[in-house]
């Protein structure tokens, strides 16, 4: 790699990387959609599903942990070649972290005080009741900095999606770099990209973390 600094190629090279950002971003925010509205019903269901079916179900959820990123997205874009590579990508960056904010809202069911549960029956609540009026909003307040430091974490994995061909940031300024082997500008943007957007992110969530501290 040449390391003599060009202004003007980092100039040309940074519309490319701001349309690379762009998909980078759409896939940061809607696998994080994704992840954290199925993450939550992993974790009810675990909790509420006979012990059989939950048994099943955290098998599932360590399987997906346990298997590399990389392998579940090449292994679902020749699965199902009908869906677009970002699209692909999409769902199993929700779902691989899903697996993890399954157990970051598991942690929060079990840390709402065993009193809470007992008025409920006591009260004779229904179920979807005592859940969504009850345990969900003490849980969800407990884990929200948990779910951004994932949300971090899941803009950093974007990446992966080269594998499967999406023209994320890093696949732009490799894409642009090839151009005439000169990858110093475009990688260096990219990274500082990455710093500039992630930095505040993490400012946001250690200010969340102690806001909602009890």
């Amino acid at each position: 790699m040449n390391v003599d600094w060009s202004w003007e190629r980092a100039a040309d090279a940074l519309p490319v990387l701001l349309e690379g950002f762009r998909i980078t971003l759409l896939a940061t925010v809607l696998g994080f959609v994704v992840a954290a509205v199925l993450g939550l019903l992993v974790a009810v269901a675990r909790r509420a599903l006979p012990k059989v079916l939950a048994t099943a179900l955290s098998a599932v959820v360590q399987f997906i942990r346990l298997t590399p990123l990389v392998v579940q997205l090449l292994f679902v874009y020749y699965l199902l070649p009908q869906f677009s590579a970002l699209q692909i990508g999409i769902a199993v960056l929700g779902i691989h972290y899903a697996t993890y904010m399954a157990e970051v809202y598991r942690a929060g069911i079990d840390a709402v005080p065993k009193g809470q549960w007992e008025a409920c029956r006591a009260l004779s609540l229904s179920p979807l009741r005592t859940w969504r009026a009850v345990i969900l909003p003490q849980a969800v307040r407990r884990v929200v900095p948990a779910l951004g430091n994932y949300a971090v974490s899941l803009f950093k994995d974007t990446p992966f999606l080269f594998t499967i061909s999406v023209v994320e940031m890093v696949t732009a300024a490799q894409q642009f770099g090839a151009r005439n082997f000169q990858y110093l500008e475009p990688l260096t943007l990219a990274g500082l990209i990455f710093l500039i957007a992630s930095y505040p992110t993490s400012l946001l969530v250690r200010r969340l973390e102690r806001r909602l501290a009890y």
